[in-house]
């Protein structure tokens, strides 16, 4: 008799702490891909955005898998005197800052509780200075 409450409202405790764990997991995904990408770190074969996104498509424990889960993930280069986006070859220029950041992950809950058509957006970002490369070195193709 009590079974049917009881289980509504396990299920309820889980729906509401699912998109918790999402944004913890991005979190840690994001700030993992940030630590990656200050020390210029790239697999073999591969630039420098591709490698970052792999790092954090790796840690958010398959949520971002295959290409519309890479297109979630961005990478950004800032220029530290003025805070603008930086283009061209030499984004990644020691001292400029990365943002990593996952953006537009939706996660659609079991019930549509709140009625917002059951769809919660989940983001996370990150970002750091870029390490200074030793002298004579070049960095990585962003």
């Amino acid at each position: 008799m009590a079974v049917i409450p009881l289980l509504a409202m396990l299920l309820t405790i889980v729906d509401f702490s699912i998109p918790i764990f999402l944004r913890s997991l991005m979190t840690h995904a994001v700030r993992e891909g940030c630590r990656y990408a200050i020390t210029f770190r790239t697999e073999p074969g591969k630039s420098q955005t591709v490698s970052i996104q792999n790092v954090v498509m790796t840690n958010s424990s398959g949520f971002l898998s295959g290409d519309g889960g890479r297109d979630k993930v961005k990478v950004r280069f800032y220029s530290p005197v003025t805070f603008e986006e930086v283009e061209g070859p030499n984004r990644n220029a020691s001292g400029n800052i990365v943002e990593v950041s996952v953006e537009g992950l939706q996660w659609s809950g079991m019930v549509d509780l709140w009625r917002t058509s059951g769809l919660i957006t989940i983001s996370a970002k990150s970002a750091d200075r870029l390490e200074t490369l030793p002298r004579g070195t070049a960095p990585p193709t962003p």
